[in-house]
């Protein structure tokens, strides 16, 4: 057996034509538009998705830092790496519902968390201190260029009103 060479009209007639027939505006339709993030949720998945690097990492130093006996607290030694795996895993789920209002409120919780995984090693105070920096600084900032840009659309949408 063999494959029979593929003819002329197999071959695609230009970019403007899908494989599944749609052709030219009509793909455009098919495929629905992509939901514009703001500028304080892609502020906040950035710093979410590197808190991830971080809280792996520190997992495994606290982790690496425990004594056979028992870790911090009298806790067993596996703990660290099971308590690091649950923030990671509130990090990953939090980054997707970030618009929502609410996922907000779980980021600060989450910046909390990391700030009182101090307890467990003093130098996590000194990260989750950096880190809570940069979500408050985020939050602020982000919010305000979206006022901004809320505004100016709304002085384009309105072209007799000036602004300031």
């Amino acid at each position: 057996m063999t494959a029979a060479a593929p003819s002329p009209a197999d071959e695609p007639t230009g970019a403007d034509e899908r494989a599944d027939g749609v052709e030219g505006a009509d793909a455009a339709a098919v495929r629905p538009a992509r939901r514009a993030r703001s500028v304080r949720e892609s502020l906040a998945s950035i710093v979410l998705t590197f808190e991830i690097v971080v809280v792996f990492l520190a997992a495994l130093v606290i982790w690496g830092l425990s004594r056979e006996d028992g870790g911090a607290f009298g806790l067993p030694t596996w703990v660290p790496l099971a308590a690091g795996g649950v923030v990671i895993l509130g990090l990953v789920v939090t980054i997707p519902l970030l618009r929502y209002e609410w996922a907000y409120v779980l980021g600060w919780a989450l910046q909390v968390l990391l700030i009182l995984s101090g307890l467990l090693n003093p130098a996590m105070f000194v990260v989750g201190a950096l880190f809570g920096g940069m979500w408050a600084y985020c939050m602020i900032v982000g919010a305000r260029i979206d006022r901004a840009r809320a505004a100016a659309a709304a002085a384009d949408a309105e072209p007799g009103k000036e602004t300031a």
